[in-house]
Formats: C-alpha cells, structure tokens, sequence
C-alpha cells in the first residue's frame, strides 16, 4: 500500500490531504473548515449544528435579547416620514386622520363609512406647524417619549412583543375616540405612548424597579392626560394607556413555562377581537344614525 492510498482528505474537500478530525463529528477536516473549540477543532456543520442546540437567552417577558432597539428607528421613521408627507401634502392629514364619522351634513368619511385603516394611520400623523397650540412641538414631544420609553420597553420584551404593544395601543387609542368623540378628526402617536408607559410601570413593578421614579414618570402621563383634555384627544391617551397596561400585564404575569408565548398571545388576540368588535358595533351605530 503507497503513502498516497493511505492519505486522508476533508471530508468536505476532497481534493485537500488533511490530519485533523473534527472532535465533535469526528470526521477529518482542513484548515479552512476549521473552527476552534473548547478542545482542539469541530467543523463547519458541528459548529452550526452546536449554536442551534444552545437555548437563546430571553428576558424576564420571554422576549430575545437584543442590544439595537430596531423597531423603534423603525416607528420614529415612520412617524417622521408621515410627517414629511404631511408638509408636502397637507391633504394627507384630513385623508388619514382618526375620524369616526364626518358632522352631519359633510360628505361622508370616517371609520364608519368604510375608512378602517384611519384606526392605524392616525396614529402616524400629527399637527404641523401653524395649527392650533403645538405645531411642530406635537411631533417632538412625541418621539422623544418614543426614544426615551421606547427602548427600554423594547429592551425587556423583545421586537414582537414590542411591536404587538405599540400597535394595539394605538389601536385601543383611536378605538376610544371613536366610542367617544366620534366626529372629532385626531392625528399623533401619543396613545400608542400612553401604552408604552403604562407598559413601563407594569415592567417596574413585575422587575422590582425603584418605583418612586416610575410612579413619578407615570404621574406625569396622567398630569398630561389631564391638560391634553383641553389642548388634544385625552380620549386616545387613556385608550392607548388602557390598551398598554393589559396587553403588558398578560406579557408580565403569563406563566413562565411551555405556555408563556402562548398566553401572551392570546391575549393579544382577544384584546384586538375585542377593540375591532367595539369599532364595528360604535361604525354601525353611526350610519344607521345617519340612514335614519
């Protein structure tokens, strides 16, 4: 038998002579399928099969652990973008506003003339300079509390979850102005702020934070939810505040097992089934209002 029938190749390379064998696989390898381990080598395919059977860490809320806050870039440059639209077209404001109905004797529009995405797209809109009190200043206050909240909040539940609370505050928000204030145009990402502080003060107490700070950061919502009732729609902040605050109890206190992403889910699921049963039974009311 010759030396060269006697050599042995990278099970992945065939053509390249190797020595080494992988200590998880066994199975001989080259420098280039190499890849370090506790002790001596494992290729390619072991290291990945390796990282796949390696429990991910999550957070208390069963959320993934993730340094970079992406979703609220994401949120914040939506926002920024509707607001941009807005200046160049102020058309867009009255066409995607939050609006119930339109006052008797208007053309009709609104949620309750078949209008639904005004739920969501509302929430992405505010004023722009030159009306009423804030102007400019509404889109500002709104995104710093984005920043400031947003990325602690998403810290701890992880991209989905996060967005699933964001997105049904907003909901629950303009689902309020439409039980409420039917009539009344509303635009702004503050009732989808509202939940994410109300989510901040259920994260507090589940985590044990110092609560003097989070009851005085919560003090300050209600204190604005308060003024607002003169200045914007206190309806869509204690919608967006309601809605937060049960979406992050279910995510806090589900039970830490096999069932956990489960229960948060279907709360999810039934506070959604249940805002989208109150619009569509408040929608119907108003156009057989109309029809009589």
């Amino acid at each position: 038998m010759t030396a060269e029938s006697t050599a042995t190749t990278c099970f992945r390379h065939p053509k390249v002579e190797s020595h080494v064998r992988c200590t998880r696989c066994d199975r001989y390898i080259c420098p280039s399928c190499m890849r370090e381990a506790a002790v001596g080598h494992q290729c390619v395919e072991c290291v990945k099969e390796g990282a796949r059977s390696i429990r991910q860490a999550r957070t208390v809320f069963g959320g993934r652990i993730s340094a970079v806050p992406l979703v609220t870039y994401i949120l914040i440059g939506l926002n920024v973008l509707a607001y941009l639209a807005e200046l160049a077209r102020p058309s867009v404001e009255n066409r995607f506003d939050m609006l119930g109905a339109a006052p008797a004797g208007y053309y009709p529009e609104g949620v309750a003339h078949g209008e639904w995405y005004r739920l969501l797209t509302g929430a992405f809109l505010h004023l722009t300079p030159g009306e009423g009190t804030f102007g400019i200043t509404h889109i500002l206050l709104n995104m710093v509390a984005l920043w400031n909240i947003g990325r602690v909040v998403e810290a701890q539940l992880g991209r989905v979850r996060y967005l699933a609370l964001y997105l049904l505050s907003a909901l629950g928000g303009s689902v309020l102005v439409l039980l409420l204030a039917p009539e009344t145009g509303t635009v702004g990402a503050s009732g989808a702020v509202f939940g994410l502080g109300a989510a901040y003060w259920v994260m507090g107490r589940r985590l044990g934070y110092n609560m003097r700070s989070v009851n005085q950061y919560m003090g300050g919502l209600v204190l604005w939810m308060v003024v607002s009732a003169w200045l914007t729609s206190w309806q869509a902040h204690l919608g967006g505040l309601l809605a937060g605050g049960a979406v992050t109890l279910a995510y806090a206190y589900a039970p830490r097992d096999g069932r956990r992403t489960l229960v948060q889910a279907g709360v999810c699921v039934a506070l959604l089934a249940l805002l989208l049963v109150l619009a569509w039974v408040k929608a119907a009311s108003l156009t057989s209002g109309a029809a009589a």
